[in-house]
């Protein structure tokens, strides 16, 4: 069965299942905790309850930000799956150093520059074509395998135990469900999961999806290779190259690219992490194809040469900042990572942030190594690129001090829209996340084998060595904002990790107008509009979590208040 979908008022019949009684209410989550041992935020209780019950066990961060990585592909699939991506800032604290892990998906050794060339973004999006070679489950791998105490399939069982009893409907999965139906129904294998006669899961029923918790049953008995080259893999390419269109759809879903050496030759990488100075703080971030290292770092540095730092120089640091990632940063040889972090490019690009707003667009400075006082940028500006507003967050903390901030991803709310049939999992619709194109000399053209650029920016904070904070959020390209203005409001405007998460938000990312929230515009905008900024509204951006380190041993974990229905913090004990 693809999904059994039981009413409220039918739960406590199926005990057997040990599905937790549901109601119209979902299960209460904290978006606050501190206490010892370890812990946890993420977006959802599940995953977080997840990840606890590993630290408990005694497992360390990786192997609970595995398991809660799991977890979100059952109960966050329009965010997070195994057919997804993402990156993991890990810190290890015996070794006592940082390390980042590349799980991006890639393009298929068939994919060119002009692949996407005179195709509407929507129909690139639900598509065969949008999909990347999946990187999730290398990443999940190489991490347990280099960092982590459990064996994949130990770190799977939660995952398993959940998709199989169920979870509560909640407002965010049966509105992202709606959002979606549209395409949903288009495809068989998809409707049949995800619209149950006909129609998105009511919030508070209990949704089953008995077809996932055996493909993670049977990956952890196979291991990786069942879809790096395996029967999953043949089915992902089968379903990549032959989409399920219902009968009688109308919509145009061109076929994929993807071959099943394409997921043989997959790899997850271990990286150098990107790493700056601010104030008397290392900030350590994810290098390239992710741009979120390079970003806020860069960022940071700008503000760090401004004689005061208040909302329009964030607002102008970023727009700079933003127009040198759109220059620069891709997954191409010769990144000037390390001009693109030095103090003398910061310092030449802040001295052209004055009292009122610069003209739209930005254009990229010269990260040369020759650095004047103020030289006037000469390049071109690059649109930002379309990427979708979903993805997911989370980070852990363990008994030992150990770190890990971890954005997954299947790119858009709902991927590409295609279930693989009989195996409960949506396909991402990565490879969107390039340039469209023509834009000859983008770095971020699609390629064989090349990952595209991201804006995922899962971030460790350090003072003195020790890790002090992990943050990160979904968003798009608002991410790297996200992150930005959460460790300004902690470091540099004095809010608290809760109050920092919970603040209204504003993102500008070399645009015309800076889109923020409706508690932003209310508060700050007259002010802005007076220093020359333009103003979207966007009711909502970002999901972040993100942990403090109040002393050695005690942990505050913080999740969003409201945002996508809020969060779940927890931490394993309350006491010492």
């Amino acid at each position: 069965m693809r999904r059994v979908i039981f009413p409220a008022a039918a739960v406590l019949a199926v005990s057997l299942l040990h599905v937790p009684p549901a109601s119209a209410d979902p299960p209460r989550k904290t978006p606050v905790a501190e206490g010892y041992g370890g812990a946890v935020a993420t977006v959802d209780l599940e995953a977080s309850k997840a990840a606890i019950a590993v630290l408990r066990k005694g497992g360390n961060a990786v192997d609970a930000a595995v398991a809660a990585g799991a977890v979100l592909g059952v109960t966050e699939p329009y965010s997070a799956g195994l057919a997804g991506g993402g990156f993991m800032v890990y810190y290890d604290a015996r070794k006592r150093k940082v390390f980042t892990i590349d799980g991006r998906e890639t393009a298929p050794k068939a994919m060119g520059p002009t692949t996407f060339e005179g195709i509407p973004f929507d129909e690139g999006v639900t598509s065969g074509l949008s999909a990347g070679v999946p990187g999730t489950v290398a990443n999940w791998d190489l991490a347990l395998r280099r960092f982590g105490t459990l064996s994949l399939r130990q770190a799977l069982q939660p995952a398993v135990e959940v998709a199989s009893r169920g979870f509560v409907v909640d407002q965010t999965f049966h509105d992202q469900t709606a959002a979606n139906a549209d395409r949903f129904k288009d495809f068989t294998s998809t409707a049949e999961l995800y619209l149950p006669n006909g129609a998105p899961p009511p919030v508070g029923s209990v949704f089953r999806n008995p077809e996932l918790a055996a493909t993670y049953r049977e990956l952890g008995r196979r291991g990786p290779e069942w879809l790096y080259g395996g029967q999953l893999g043949k089915e992902v390419v089968a379903t990549v190259k032959r989409p399920p269109v219902t009968p009688g759809s109308t919509r145009n879903v061109r076929p994929g690219l993807m071959e099943l050496s394409d997921l043989r030759d997959y790899r997850a990488l271990l990286r150098e992490p990107t790493k700056v100075s601010y104030k008397n703080l290392d900030v350590y971030g994810m290098a390239p194809p992710s741009s979120g290292g390079s970003t806020v770092g860069e960022a940071l540095n700008i503000l760090e040469a401004l004689p005061e730092v208040g909302l329009h120089e964030y607002l102008e640091a970023s727009r700079l900042a933003y127009a040198d990632r759109g220059q620069y940063v891709g997954d191409i040889p010769g990144v000037p990572l390390d001009e693109l972090l030095s103090d003398g490019f910061a310092k030449e690009r802040a001295c052209l942030i004055g009292e009122r707003a610069m003209p739209h667009p930005a254009a990229p400075g010269d990260p040369d190594g020759s650095y004047g006082p103020c030289a006037e940028p000469g390049g071109t500006a690059t649109p930002v690129a379309k990427e979708g507003p979903e993805t997911t967050h989370l980070v852990v903390a363990d008994r030992w001090g150990n770190v890990i901030a971890y954005n997954l991803t299947i790119e858009s709310t709902g991927g590409n829209g295609i279930v693989v049939p009989g195996r409960g999992v949506l396909l991402n619709n990565e490879l969107t996340d390039f340039t469209f194109g023509p834009a000859p000399g983008d770095p971020n053209l699609p390629g064989p084998g090349k990952r595209p650029r991201s804006s995922m920016a899962p971030t460790l904070v350090f003072e003195k060595g020790r890790p002090v904070l992990a943050v990160g959020s979904p968003g798009g390209s608002t991410i790297i904002t996200t992150v930005l203005q959460i460790l300004l409001n902690r470091y540099e405007w004095g809010m608290d990790l809760p109050e920092a998460l919970a603040a209204p938000r504003a993102t500008q990312r070399n645009t015309a107008q800076t889109q923020a929230e409706p508690a932003f515009l209310q508060k700050y905008q007259a002010e802005l509009e007076a220093q020359g900024h333009s103003f979207a509204g966007n009711p909502e951006i970002g999901a972040a979590t993100a942990l403090e380190f109040l002393s050695r041993d005690r942990v505050q974990a913080v999740a969003e208040p409201t945002r996508r229905g809020g969060g779940s913090a927890l931490v394993v004990s309350s006491r010492r």
